[in-house]
């Protein structure tokens, strides 16, 4: 078998180094002011269709489930005339 190199080798010793909570914290604020909020009409739009989406796929697995149901009580209990 062959190593890899992503499991063995040596590490940098700047990657053992822990960050202190201010700066951590400080890094968490820069990277949020980077995030592109959505605007109220894109928020709606998007909302609109995960809804649409999922009730349409409600709709599609209880339709299977139905038919399904349906036909294991016809295999199973139909054909028993005791």
């Amino acid at each position: 078998m062959s190593d890899s190199k992503a499991v063995r080798g040596s590490r940098d010793s700047k990657a053992d180094k822990r960050t202190s909570l201010p700066v951590f914290y400080r890094q968490v604020v820069a990277e949020l002011r980077k995030v592109v909020y959505p605007t109220q009409e894109q928020l709606v739009t998007y909302f609109i269709v995960v809804m649409v989406f999922v009730i349409f796929m409600m709709a599609l697995v209880s339709a299977l489930d139905l038919g399904f149901g349906k036909l294991v009580f016809a295999i199973f209990a139909g054909s028993s005339n005791s």
